[in-house]
């Protein structure tokens, strides 16, 4: 896909866009002269969210997969290394800020949202966030690299949150897409401080990629 980068774990790690909880950005600092050779960030986590982490772990940080390099459980911090790709597909690393943190898939875990794999397929922009009784309307704008993979009813991650789409716009700037936001998401995820114009990490779903992917290599028919 286009503008897809590496991912930045090591590993494989699966999620599920379900946020365990939302952590903060302590500092972030260049790794060298600026941020072209990426940044080290500190990060803090909710009491207890560190307990069962390691490092070499696998979070999701808004939706984007970190390796922990370094842990103190105690005080509740935790560092990760972010390269200069990933700065380059991504937003909300590189700054002190909230951000919704995701411990990586086990074996015996419920899926309680869908497949996401941490990797980051496109930045798009709050266009609408408007109330609609007790939840909120929020509407983005994504590329149209990014369109193909929308549908109706389908799931998407936008800043690492597992969602369904409830409508789509297509134009020849891409795509708006329109998702309903509970009370509930809105009060353990960042997603209730989103405003207008703000840019958002965007993962389209698994199985789309791979049809779409299957589809384009199919071989003509005779």
């Amino acid at each position: 896909m286009p503008g897809r980068a590496d991912p930045p774990c090591d590993n494989r790690p699966m999620f599920t866009g379900i946020v365990g909880g939302v952590g903060r950005i302590v500092q972030a600092q260049a790794l060298g002269a600026n941020l072209s050779y990426g940044l080290r960030a500190e990060l803090e986590a909710p009491p207890g969210w560190l307990d069962d982490v390691v490092a070499g772990d696998s979070i999701a940080i808004n939706g984007a997969c970190m390796t922990v390099t370094e842990l103190d459980a105690t005080a509740r911090r935790f560092w990760v290394d972010v390269s200069a790709q990933s700065l380059a597909i991504t937003v909300g690393l590189a700054a002190p800020g909230p951000v919704n943190l995701e411990k990586s898939l086990r074996a015996n875990d419920r899926l309680g949202g869908h497949l996401v794999s941490g990797h980051v397929d496109g930045i798009g922009v709050v266009t609408g966030f408007a109330a609609s009784g007790e939840s909120r309307t929020l509407r983005v704008q994504a590329s149209a690299s990014l369109a193909r993979y929308l549908a109706v009813k389908g799931s998407i991650t936008v800043n690492g949150v597992s969602l369904t789409l409830n409508r789509i716009d297509d134009s020849a700037q891409g795509c708006e897409f329109e998702i309903n936001l509970i009370p509930h998401t809105l009060c353990v995820t960042t997603l209730g401080e989103l405003h207008l114009g703000q840019r958002v990490n965007l993962e389209i779903d698994l199985i789309a990629r791979y049809v779409e992917r299957m589809l384009s290599s199919a071989p003509p028919r005779a």
